[in-house]
Protein backbone atom coordinates (compact mmCIF):
# COMPACT_ATOMS: atom_id res chain seq x y z
CA UNK A 1 0.00 0.00 0.00
CA UNK A 2 1.39 3.40 -0.98
CA UNK A 3 2.18 5.98 1.70
CA UNK A 4 0.42 9.29 1.27
CA UNK A 5 3.53 11.28 2.15
CA UNK A 6 5.48 9.57 -0.65
CA UNK A 7 2.85 10.53 -3.21
CA UNK A 8 3.14 14.16 -2.08
CA UNK A 9 6.87 14.45 -1.44
CA UNK A 10 8.52 12.09 -3.93
CA UNK A 11 8.21 14.19 -7.07
CA UNK A 12 10.09 13.14 -10.23
CA UNK A 13 13.07 15.31 -9.30
CA UNK A 14 13.12 13.85 -5.77
CA UNK A 15 12.99 10.34 -7.23
CA UNK A 16 15.89 11.19 -9.52
CA UNK A 17 17.90 12.47 -6.55
CA UNK A 18 17.15 9.25 -4.63
CA UNK A 19 18.33 7.20 -7.60
CA UNK A 20 21.58 9.18 -7.83
CA UNK A 21 22.27 8.80 -4.11
CA UNK A 22 21.34 5.09 -3.91
CA UNK A 23 18.20 5.26 -1.75
CA UNK A 24 15.59 4.83 -4.50
CA UNK A 25 15.15 1.07 -4.04
CA UNK A 26 14.54 1.46 -0.30
CA UNK A 27 11.73 3.98 -0.86
CA UNK A 28 10.14 2.52 -4.00
CA UNK A 29 7.82 0.27 -1.97
CA UNK A 30 6.24 3.34 -0.33
CA UNK A 31 4.75 4.32 -3.71
CA UNK A 32 3.25 0.97 -4.75
CA UNK A 33 -0.44 0.10 -4.62
CA UNK A 34 -3.45 2.13 -3.60
CA UNK A 35 -2.75 5.15 -1.41
CA UNK A 36 -3.36 4.54 2.28
CA UNK A 37 -6.26 6.12 4.13
CA UNK A 38 -4.57 8.74 6.28
CA UNK A 39 -5.53 8.49 9.95
CA UNK A 40 -3.58 9.45 13.05
CA UNK A 41 -3.01 6.38 15.21
CA UNK A 42 -2.87 6.55 19.04
CA UNK A 43 0.91 6.72 18.68
CA UNK A 44 0.79 9.91 16.59
CA UNK A 45 -1.93 11.37 18.81
CA UNK A 46 0.15 10.87 21.97
CA UNK A 47 3.14 12.47 20.29
CA UNK A 48 1.23 15.47 18.93
CA UNK A 49 -0.54 16.39 22.16
CA UNK A 50 2.73 16.15 24.08
CA UNK A 51 4.44 18.94 22.10
CA UNK A 52 4.83 22.49 23.36
CA UNK A 53 6.04 23.85 20.02
CA UNK A 54 6.34 23.04 16.34
CA UNK A 55 7.62 24.53 13.08
CA UNK A 56 5.17 25.43 10.34
CA UNK A 57 5.97 25.96 6.67
CA UNK A 58 3.85 27.97 4.23
CA UNK A 59 4.45 29.48 0.78
CA UNK A 60 3.81 33.09 -0.21
CA UNK A 61 2.27 34.48 -3.38
CA UNK A 62 5.78 35.13 -4.74
CA UNK A 63 6.77 31.47 -4.32
CA UNK A 64 9.07 32.03 -1.35
CA UNK A 65 8.69 29.54 1.53
CA UNK A 66 8.36 30.75 5.12
CA UNK A 67 8.97 28.74 8.29
CA UNK A 68 7.40 29.87 11.53
CA UNK A 69 7.90 28.61 15.08
CA UNK A 70 4.67 28.17 17.04
CA UNK A 71 4.76 27.65 20.80
CA UNK A 72 2.47 27.28 23.78
CA UNK A 73 1.79 24.99 26.72
CA UNK A 74 2.19 21.25 26.15
CA UNK A 75 -0.96 20.10 24.42
CA UNK A 76 -1.80 23.41 22.74
CA UNK A 77 -1.72 21.58 19.39
CA UNK A 78 -5.02 19.69 19.58
CA UNK A 79 -6.15 16.50 17.85
CA UNK A 80 -9.75 17.12 16.79
CA UNK A 81 -10.26 13.87 14.89
CA UNK A 82 -8.40 11.05 13.11
CA UNK A 83 -7.52 13.43 10.23
CA UNK A 84 -7.82 16.82 11.90
CA UNK A 85 -5.56 18.86 14.17
CA UNK A 86 -5.68 22.50 15.19
CA UNK A 87 -4.29 25.18 17.43
CA UNK A 88 -5.11 28.58 18.86
CA UNK A 89 -3.04 31.26 17.11
CA UNK A 90 -1.68 33.33 19.99
CA UNK A 91 -0.76 36.95 19.42
CA UNK A 92 2.88 37.31 18.34
CA UNK A 93 5.01 39.80 16.42
CA UNK A 94 2.04 40.86 14.27
CA UNK A 95 3.79 40.39 10.92
CA UNK A 96 1.05 37.93 9.85
CA UNK A 97 3.23 36.26 7.23
CA UNK A 98 1.74 32.78 7.79
CA UNK A 99 -1.80 34.18 7.94
CA UNK A 100 -1.34 35.96 4.62
CA UNK A 101 0.34 32.98 2.99
CA UNK A 102 -2.48 30.63 4.02
CA UNK A 103 -5.08 32.94 2.51
CA UNK A 104 -3.37 32.46 -0.84
CA UNK A 105 -2.35 28.79 -0.52
CA UNK A 106 -3.87 26.58 2.17
CA UNK A 107 -1.14 23.93 1.94
CA UNK A 108 0.96 23.67 5.07
CA UNK A 109 3.71 21.46 6.48
CA UNK A 110 4.50 20.95 10.15
CA UNK A 111 7.66 19.68 11.82
CA UNK A 112 7.17 18.38 15.37
CA UNK A 113 10.25 17.72 17.50
CA UNK A 114 10.89 15.62 20.60
CA UNK A 115 14.46 16.54 21.46
CA UNK A 116 14.94 14.31 24.55
CA UNK A 117 13.55 11.28 22.69
CA UNK A 118 15.28 12.22 19.41
CA UNK A 119 12.02 11.88 17.47
CA UNK A 120 10.45 14.05 14.80
CA UNK A 121 7.15 13.88 12.95
CA UNK A 122 6.41 15.56 9.61
CA UNK A 123 2.82 16.47 8.73
CA UNK A 124 1.38 17.70 5.43
CA UNK A 125 -2.09 19.22 5.38
CA UNK A 126 -4.47 21.97 4.35
CA UNK A 127 -5.16 24.76 6.83
CA UNK A 128 -8.28 26.80 7.45
CA UNK A 129 -8.23 30.04 9.45
CA UNK A 130 -11.06 30.22 12.00
CA UNK A 131 -12.55 33.51 13.18
CA UNK A 132 -13.88 33.43 16.74
CA UNK A 133 -16.95 35.51 15.89
CA UNK A 134 -17.93 33.08 13.13
CA UNK A 135 -17.15 29.79 14.92
CA UNK A 136 -16.83 30.47 18.68
CA UNK A 137 -17.38 26.83 19.70
CA UNK A 138 -14.55 25.59 17.50
CA UNK A 139 -12.13 28.27 18.70
CA UNK A 140 -13.07 27.38 22.28
CA UNK A 141 -11.97 23.77 21.62
CA UNK A 142 -8.57 25.06 20.55
CA UNK A 143 -7.95 27.27 23.58
CA UNK A 144 -5.80 26.29 26.58
CA UNK A 145 -7.67 27.65 29.63
CA UNK A 146 -4.56 27.80 31.83
CA UNK A 147 -2.58 29.77 29.23
CA UNK A 148 -3.39 33.47 29.32
CA UNK A 149 -1.94 34.60 25.97
CA UNK A 150 -4.56 36.35 23.79
CA UNK A 151 -5.97 34.24 20.95
CA UNK A 152 -6.34 36.01 17.60
CA UNK A 153 -7.79 33.13 15.59
CA UNK A 154 -7.94 29.38 15.30
CA UNK A 155 -6.12 27.27 12.73
CA UNK A 156 -7.61 23.89 11.77
CA UNK A 157 -5.55 21.53 9.60
CA UNK A 158 -6.84 18.55 7.64
CA UNK A 159 -3.98 16.04 7.66
CA UNK A 160 -3.22 14.70 4.19
CA UNK A 161 -0.01 12.82 5.05
CA UNK A 162 2.54 12.29 7.79
CA UNK A 163 5.90 10.58 8.16
CA UNK A 164 8.27 9.81 11.00
CA UNK A 165 11.79 11.01 10.31
CA UNK A 166 15.11 9.47 11.31
CA UNK A 167 16.84 10.54 14.58
CA UNK A 168 20.20 11.46 13.06
CA UNK A 169 21.75 14.75 14.17
CA UNK A 170 19.03 15.53 16.74
CA UNK A 171 20.85 16.88 19.80
CA UNK A 172 18.92 15.87 22.95
CA UNK A 173 17.68 18.96 24.82
CA UNK A 174 15.78 18.89 28.09
CA UNK A 175 13.39 21.26 29.83
CA UNK A 176 13.89 22.29 33.45
CA UNK A 177 11.07 19.94 34.48
CA UNK A 178 12.67 17.00 32.65
CA UNK A 179 16.08 17.67 34.22
CA UNK A 180 14.54 17.75 37.71
CA UNK A 181 12.77 14.44 37.04
CA UNK A 182 16.04 12.83 35.90
CA UNK A 183 17.93 14.12 38.95
CA UNK A 184 15.21 12.89 41.31
CA UNK A 185 15.38 9.45 39.69
CA UNK A 186 19.15 9.27 40.09
CA UNK A 187 18.89 10.35 43.73
CA UNK A 188 16.36 7.61 44.45
CA UNK A 189 18.58 5.01 42.77
CA UNK A 190 21.56 6.18 44.83
CA UNK A 191 19.60 5.95 48.08
CA UNK A 192 18.42 2.48 47.14
CA UNK A 193 21.94 1.31 46.30
CA UNK A 194 22.62 -0.05 49.76
CA UNK A 195 19.46 -2.16 49.61
CA UNK A 196 20.28 -4.04 46.36
CA UNK A 197 19.67 -7.77 46.64
CA UNK A 198 22.90 -9.77 46.63
CA UNK A 199 23.78 -11.30 43.24
CA UNK A 200 22.49 -14.86 42.86
CA UNK A 201 24.63 -17.85 42.01
CA UNK A 202 25.24 -18.52 38.33
CA UNK A 203 22.22 -20.03 36.55
CA UNK A 204 22.77 -22.74 33.95
CA UNK A 205 25.69 -24.91 32.89
CA UNK A 206 26.60 -23.75 29.36
CA UNK A 207 29.98 -22.53 28.18
CA UNK A 208 28.85 -18.99 27.29
CA UNK A 209 28.99 -16.78 30.38
CA UNK A 210 26.77 -13.69 30.43
CA UNK A 211 25.81 -11.07 33.00
CA UNK A 212 22.65 -8.95 33.14
CA UNK A 213 23.98 -5.39 32.82
CA UNK A 214 20.80 -3.47 32.02
CA UNK A 215 17.00 -3.67 32.17
CA UNK A 216 14.34 -1.52 30.48
CA UNK A 217 10.59 -1.66 31.01
CA UNK A 218 9.40 -1.31 27.42
CA UNK A 219 5.67 -1.82 27.95
CA UNK A 220 3.49 -2.80 30.90
CA UNK A 221 4.34 -6.48 30.32
CA UNK A 222 7.56 -6.45 28.26
CA UNK A 223 10.97 -5.94 29.82
CA UNK A 224 14.25 -5.86 27.87
CA UNK A 225 17.42 -7.36 29.35
CA UNK A 226 20.92 -6.39 28.27
CA UNK A 227 23.40 -9.28 28.48
CA UNK A 228 27.19 -8.85 28.30
CA UNK A 229 30.33 -10.87 28.85
CA UNK A 230 31.60 -10.63 32.46
CA UNK A 231 34.66 -8.72 31.22
CA UNK A 232 32.54 -6.66 28.80
CA UNK A 233 34.50 -8.15 25.90
CA UNK A 234 33.21 -9.14 22.47
CA UNK A 235 30.49 -11.79 22.28
CA UNK A 236 30.17 -14.55 19.64
CA UNK A 237 28.87 -13.18 16.32
CA UNK A 238 25.20 -13.75 15.48
CA UNK A 239 22.94 -13.41 12.46
CA UNK A 240 19.50 -11.82 12.29
CA UNK A 241 16.82 -14.19 13.60
CA UNK A 242 19.12 -15.87 16.15
CA UNK A 243 17.99 -16.87 19.64
CA UNK A 244 19.38 -17.85 23.01
CA UNK A 245 18.31 -20.89 25.03
CA UNK A 246 18.10 -19.10 28.37
CA UNK A 247 18.34 -20.98 31.70
CA UNK A 248 15.65 -19.90 34.18
CA UNK A 249 15.35 -20.81 37.87
CA UNK A 250 11.70 -21.39 38.81
CA UNK A 251 10.38 -20.68 42.33
CA UNK A 252 10.71 -24.39 43.22
CA UNK A 253 14.43 -24.28 42.41
CA UNK A 254 14.15 -26.21 39.14
CA UNK A 255 16.25 -24.91 36.22
CA UNK A 256 14.36 -24.83 32.92
CA UNK A 257 15.29 -23.47 29.49
CA UNK A 258 13.32 -20.90 27.51
CA UNK A 259 14.17 -19.62 24.03
CA UNK A 260 14.31 -15.87 23.44
CA UNK A 261 15.15 -14.20 20.14
CA UNK A 262 17.93 -11.65 20.05
CA UNK A 263 16.59 -8.17 19.39
CA UNK A 264 20.05 -6.64 19.12
CA UNK A 265 21.39 -5.30 15.83
CA UNK A 266 23.17 -8.42 14.49
CA UNK A 267 26.40 -6.51 13.86
CA UNK A 268 26.80 -5.63 17.53
CA UNK A 269 29.36 -7.69 19.44
CA UNK A 270 29.37 -5.82 22.75
CA UNK A 271 26.03 -7.11 24.05
CA UNK A 272 22.91 -9.15 23.37
CA UNK A 273 19.39 -7.99 24.18
CA UNK A 274 16.29 -10.09 24.73
CA UNK A 275 12.76 -8.82 25.40
CA UNK A 276 10.65 -10.93 27.77
CA UNK A 277 6.85 -10.77 27.75
CA UNK A 278 5.47 -11.51 31.24
CA UNK A 279 2.81 -14.16 30.70
CA UNK A 280 0.90 -14.62 33.95
CA UNK A 281 -0.85 -17.72 32.59
CA UNK A 282 2.30 -19.19 31.04
CA UNK A 283 4.62 -21.97 32.21
CA UNK A 284 6.38 -19.77 34.74
CA UNK A 285 9.58 -18.93 32.89
CA UNK A 286 8.79 -15.34 31.98
CA UNK A 287 7.33 -14.66 35.42
CA UNK A 288 10.49 -16.01 37.07
CA UNK A 289 12.72 -13.83 34.88
CA UNK A 290 10.71 -10.71 35.68
CA UNK A 291 10.69 -11.52 39.39
CA UNK A 292 14.30 -12.61 39.94
CA UNK A 293 16.66 -11.20 37.32
CA UNK A 294 18.59 -8.21 38.61
CA UNK A 295 21.60 -6.20 37.49
CA UNK A 296 24.46 -8.65 38.07
CA UNK A 297 22.49 -11.88 37.54
CA UNK A 298 24.94 -14.38 36.04
CA UNK A 299 24.02 -16.91 33.35
CA UNK A 300 25.83 -19.88 31.80
CA UNK A 301 24.21 -20.89 28.54
CA UNK A 302 24.84 -22.37 25.11
CA UNK A 303 25.98 -20.23 22.19
CA UNK A 304 23.28 -18.54 20.08
CA UNK A 305 21.54 -20.61 17.40
CA UNK A 306 19.42 -19.58 14.42
CA UNK A 307 16.38 -21.49 13.19
CA UNK A 308 14.83 -18.42 11.55
CA UNK A 309 17.60 -17.15 9.24
CA UNK A 310 17.37 -14.27 6.81
CA UNK A 311 18.06 -14.82 3.11
CA UNK A 312 21.51 -13.71 1.92
CA UNK A 313 20.73 -12.37 -1.57
CA UNK A 314 19.23 -9.08 -2.75
CA UNK A 315 15.62 -10.21 -3.07
CA UNK A 316 13.20 -7.79 -1.35
CA UNK A 317 11.65 -8.78 1.97
CA UNK A 318 8.37 -8.26 3.78
CA UNK A 319 8.64 -8.60 7.56
CA UNK A 320 5.45 -9.26 9.53
CA UNK A 321 5.41 -9.20 13.34
CA UNK A 322 2.65 -9.71 15.86
CA UNK A 323 3.17 -8.70 19.49
CA UNK A 324 6.44 -9.88 21.02
CA UNK A 325 7.26 -11.48 17.66
CA UNK A 326 8.87 -8.15 16.86
CA UNK A 327 12.14 -9.20 18.55
CA UNK A 328 13.74 -11.22 15.70
CA UNK A 329 11.94 -9.10 13.11
CA UNK A 330 13.59 -5.96 14.53
CA UNK A 331 17.03 -7.50 14.05
CA UNK A 332 16.09 -8.57 10.51
CA UNK A 333 14.94 -5.06 9.63
CA UNK A 334 18.19 -3.58 10.92
CA UNK A 335 20.24 -6.09 8.94
CA UNK A 336 18.29 -5.45 5.73
CA UNK A 337 18.69 -1.71 6.19
CA UNK A 338 22.44 -2.13 6.66
CA UNK A 339 22.64 -4.22 3.47
CA UNK A 340 20.53 -1.77 1.48
CA UNK A 341 18.04 -4.52 0.62
CA UNK A 342 14.49 -3.28 -0.15
CA UNK A 343 12.06 -4.27 2.62
CA UNK A 344 8.99 -3.21 4.53
CA UNK A 345 7.99 -4.01 8.10
CA UNK A 346 4.39 -4.59 9.20
CA UNK A 347 3.97 -4.62 13.00
CA UNK A 348 0.67 -5.37 14.74
CA UNK A 349 -0.16 -5.06 18.44
CA UNK A 350 -3.10 -4.55 20.76
CA UNK A 351 -2.51 -0.83 21.23
CA UNK A 352 0.44 1.50 20.66
CA UNK A 353 1.49 1.24 24.31
CA UNK A 354 1.64 -2.58 24.11
CA UNK A 355 4.19 -2.63 21.28
CA UNK A 356 7.84 -3.06 22.26
CA UNK A 357 10.39 -1.13 20.14
CA UNK A 358 7.55 0.69 18.39
CA UNK A 359 8.84 4.24 18.86
CA UNK A 360 12.45 3.33 18.07
CA UNK A 361 11.53 1.52 14.86
CA UNK A 362 9.18 4.30 13.77
CA UNK A 363 12.13 6.68 13.96
CA UNK A 364 14.75 4.32 12.56
CA UNK A 365 12.70 3.06 9.61
CA UNK A 366 10.78 6.02 8.19
CA UNK A 367 8.77 4.99 5.17
CA UNK A 368 9.35 1.28 5.78
CA UNK A 369 7.40 0.51 8.96
CA UNK A 370 3.62 0.18 9.09
CA UNK A 371 1.84 -0.06 12.47
CA UNK A 372 -1.48 -1.79 13.13
CA UNK A 373 -3.65 -1.98 16.27
CA UNK A 374 -6.13 -4.72 17.14
CA UNK A 375 -7.74 -3.02 20.15
CA UNK A 376 -7.38 0.70 19.47
CA UNK A 377 -10.67 2.36 18.44
CA UNK A 378 -10.48 3.12 14.74
CA UNK A 379 -7.00 1.61 14.50
CA UNK A 380 -5.74 0.27 11.17
CA UNK A 381 -5.86 -3.55 11.09
CA UNK A 382 -3.25 -5.86 9.57
CA UNK A 383 -4.41 -7.18 6.17
CA UNK A 384 -2.11 -10.08 5.25
CA UNK A 385 -3.78 -10.70 1.91
CA UNK A 386 -3.33 -7.10 0.75
CA UNK A 387 0.29 -7.03 1.93
CA UNK A 388 1.28 -10.32 0.30
CA UNK A 389 -0.63 -9.59 -2.89
CA UNK A 390 1.10 -6.23 -3.36
CA UNK A 391 4.62 -7.64 -2.95
CA UNK A 392 6.99 -8.20 -5.87
CA UNK A 393 7.01 -11.76 -7.33
CA UNK A 394 10.39 -12.66 -5.81
CA UNK A 395 9.73 -11.22 -2.33
CA UNK A 396 10.75 -13.21 0.74
CA UNK A 397 8.28 -13.15 3.64
CA UNK A 398 9.10 -13.53 7.35
CA UNK A 399 6.21 -13.92 9.78
CA UNK A 400 6.70 -14.05 13.55
CA UNK A 401 4.11 -13.88 16.29
CA UNK A 402 1.28 -15.82 17.93
CA UNK A 403 -0.06 -19.04 16.43
CA UNK A 404 -3.13 -17.34 14.96
CA UNK A 405 -0.90 -14.98 12.95
CA UNK A 406 1.18 -17.91 11.70
CA UNK A 407 -1.95 -19.83 10.70
CA UNK A 408 -3.34 -16.80 8.89
CA UNK A 409 -0.03 -16.31 7.08
CA UNK A 410 0.05 -19.94 5.93
CA UNK A 411 -3.53 -19.72 4.65
CA UNK A 412 -2.99 -16.49 2.72
CA UNK A 413 0.29 -17.75 1.25
CA UNK A 414 -1.48 -20.92 0.15
CA UNK A 415 -4.42 -19.04 -1.35
CA UNK A 416 -2.00 -16.82 -3.31
CA UNK A 417 0.12 -19.83 -4.40
CA UNK A 418 3.28 -18.33 -2.90
CA UNK A 419 5.97 -21.06 -2.88
CA UNK A 420 6.64 -22.43 0.60
CA UNK A 421 10.33 -21.59 0.33
CA UNK A 422 9.56 -17.88 0.11
CA UNK A 423 7.64 -17.71 3.41
CA UNK A 424 9.38 -18.34 6.74
CA UNK A 425 7.55 -18.57 10.06
CA UNK A 426 8.39 -18.50 13.75
CA UNK A 427 5.68 -18.88 16.39
CA UNK A 428 5.89 -17.15 19.78
CA UNK A 429 3.06 -19.01 21.52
Amino acid sequence: MARAFAKIAFTPKVQAAQARMGSRDAYRSTELGAVEAVELSPYEVDFIVGRDSFYQGTVGENGWPYVQHRGGPAGFLKVLGPQTIGYADFSGNRQYISVGNLQGDDRVSLFLMDYPGQRRLKIWGRARLIDEDAEPALVARLESPSYRAPVERGVVITVEAFDWNCPKHITPRFTEHQVKALVNGWQQETRAGARITPVMDEIGSGSLKLVVTGMRQMTERVRAYELRAPDWGDLPPVTAGAHLAVPVRLPNGMIVTRQYSLATHPHRRDMYEIAVLHEAAGRGGSAAIHATWKIGTRLALDHPANQFPLHEDRRPAVLIAGGIGITPIKAMAQELKTRGTPFELHYSGRTATDMAYRDRLAIELPGQIHLYFTRAPGGLRLDLKAIMEAAAPDTMFYVCGPARLIEAGRKVAGDLAIPAGRVQYESFD
